[in-house]
This record gives structure tokens, C-alpha cells and sequence, in this order.
């Protein structure tokens, strides 16, 4: 049955005519999807440090938000989880989900760096995949001028930035690292192929249509990309063994959810750990709207929970 907090706020969108994403150009979108964070997420909690900086990588520079939570002095060495944010790799950027990894750095105890990858369609695959592993590979090198702990470091991210997750775990173990303690992925794109059952039954309705979808992707593929790319779809990575440990987090109302279970189900069955939580009265994006979505800071908090444990 669907969250009646969830319910709540689809009849609130519906009964005010907000465009839907794929009705917008990419800047448009973007400025919808950053405007509505005001309604939808909890008040941001104070950390003991936030500050943006830019990394040189590859001659790219990348932006990220370093973030250290209260009761910590500057220079104990901290986990460190880098975070690829959500938005299917067209929208979304740090001050979308500035309230997140402050509440994920306060109540897991580690450092968080964010991370603005570059986005579609100015700047198509590969370029997020090349941006998420260069941030990656940059923090790891400089771990002790930012006072993390190199043997504790994890990657994160929800939906297209659960897929940036996913493949840079991939591409940590097969490419020369670094090492990861974890990887965090909340209700992650895993298939770009989209033909799991749960895109159909859920593709109308919930927030993340089918028309969405498929305009987020058209504006992050080239016409001619090869979906079948593990860097595109982790789930079809040649192998899953020998990653590090996964919490996957599902939404029963989201139509990623059957690629979700899928991936919990390809990392377990190739001998990894793997906590999977399902929430299944909710919907996509869910994670970010404690303000009008109550589970959404159960959620937080039970991801902020198994990051204690690395």
C-alpha cells in the first residue's frame, strides 16, 4: 500500500499542475528540481565544517562539499563517504541534497564529500562516470591533508547517482583502486536497458514516469551509446565478485525498484555482503523529503546506521 505521506504529496503535485520534468529543457528542470527542495526536505543540521573547493582532475575541475560532523576535532582522521547525488544525471547539484549529507555525515559520524559531477546533456556519458571516479582517486590521494582515514573510505549516491556508485565500486576493483570500505546505494539505476516489470507497472503515476526516465536518459546518452556498457549498467558488469559491502535501498512505488533487488541479488550471489531495505509503501526520491515524508527520516538514519559499521 502506498505511504499515505507519499499519497499526500502525489495528489498535492497533481492538483496543482506542476510540469513534469520531461516537459522542461535541462536548465528549466534543473531550476524546478533545486526550488523544490524547499518544500520537501527537513531543515539543514548544522556540521562543525562545510566547505566547497575544486579539484583538478584529469584537466577537469570538479566541484565537491567537504562536510565534518559536530563533536569532532579538524584534525581526526575521519571515514569519508563520497556522495554522487541523484537527478539522472541531468539534474541536481549540491545544494540539492546539502540537507541529506549533512544529516548522513551528523548521524554516521564520517565525512562526506559531494560531488558535482558534470551533467547532461552539455556534458554526455562518460564524462559523470570519468568525474565520479577522478573525485574518488583525488580524496583518496590527499586523505591526510583533509583528515580522512584512506583504509575507510565509501562511495554513495541515490538513483543516477546509485548508478555512479555502483559503477565506480566496479571500476575500484578492476582499474587500481582505491580500496573501498563500502558502497551506499539508494534506490540505484542498475540497467539502463529499463525492462525490468516494475518499470512497466510503476511507469504512470509515482512521481518518475516512464516519460521521465527516458528523457533523463536522452539527455545523458549519446543516440549511439551501447546500454549494455557495465559503466552504464553495473548490473551487467561480467562479474560481481570481490566488491565491497552494500546496503541497497529499495522503494516499493518506484520503478527502479526490480533493478534494486536485482543488484542486492547479482553482488550476494557473487559472495559479497549485502544488506538490502525495502521501504515498500514508498516512492522514488523519497529519501530527500523528510519534511513531508516521515519514513524518509527513518530511512536516513538507518543509512547513517550501517555506515557505523565500517
Amino acid at each position: 500500500m502506498l505511504d499515505n505521506d507519499a499519497k499526500r504529496l502525489l495528489d498535492a503535485i497533481a492538483s496543482r499542475n506542476i510540469p513534469s520534468y520531461h516537459t522542461l529543457s535541462a536548465p528549466q528542470a534543473r531550476d524546478d528540481y533545486r526550488n523544490r527542495r524547499f518544500f520537501t526536505q527537513p531543515d539543514a543540521q548544522p556540521v562543525s565544517k562545510v566547505e566547497n573547493f575544486s579539484a583538478s582532475c584529469n584537466g577537469v575541475e570538479i566541484g565537491m562539499r567537504w562536510y565534518r560532523p559536530q563533536g569532532v576535532a579538524p584534525s581526526t582522521p575521519l571515514p569519508a563517504l563520497i556522495y554522487y547525488h541523484g537527478g539522472g544525471h541531468t539534474v541536481g547539484d549540491l545544494d540539492t541534497h546539502d540537507t541529506l549529507c549533512r544529516a548522513l555525515c551528523n548521524l554516521s559520524g564520517w565525512s562526506v564529500f559531494s560531488v558535482d559531477y558534470r551533467l547532461g546533456p552539455e556534458h554526455r556519458f562518460p564524462a559523470a562516470v570519468d568525474d565520479a571516479r577522478a573525485a574518488l582517486h583525488w580524496i583518496a590521494a590527499h586523505a591526510p591533508a583533509l583528515s580522512v582515514d584512506p583504509a575507510h573510505i565509501g562511495v554513495g549516491g541515490d538513483s543516477a547517482g546509485g548508478n555512479l556508485a555502483a559503477v565506480t565500486a566496479l571500476a575500484a576493483r578492476d582499474l587500481g583502486g582505491p580500496s573501498l570500505a563500502c558502497q551506499l546505494l539508494i534506490y540505484p539505476m542498475t540497467d539502463f536497458r529499463f525492462q525490468t516489470p516494475s518499470h512497466a507497472r510503476l511507469g504512470e503515476g509515482y512521481l518518475l514516469t516512464r516519460a521521465v526516465i527516458d528523457y533523463f536518459a536522452a539527455s545523458y546518452l549519446a543516440p549511439d551509446a551501447d546500454r549494455h556498457d557495465w559503466r552504464l549498467s553495473p548490473a551487467l558488469a561480467a562479474s560481481h565478485a570481490a566488491l565491497p559491502p552494500a546496503l541497497v535501498l529499495t522503494a516499493g512505488y518506484d520503478p527502479l525498484c526490480d533493478e534494486g533487488r536485482d543488484y542486492a541479488a547479482l553482488l550476494r550471489a557473487a559472495g559479497n555482503r549485502v544488506d538490502h531495505i525495502d521501504y515498500p509503501g514508498q516512492i522514488h526520491g523519497f529519501i530527500l523529503m523528510g519534511r513531508v515524508i516521515r519514513e524518509a527520516n527513518e530511512a536516513v538514519a538507518r543509512c547513517a546506521d550501517w555506515l557505523k559499521a565500517f
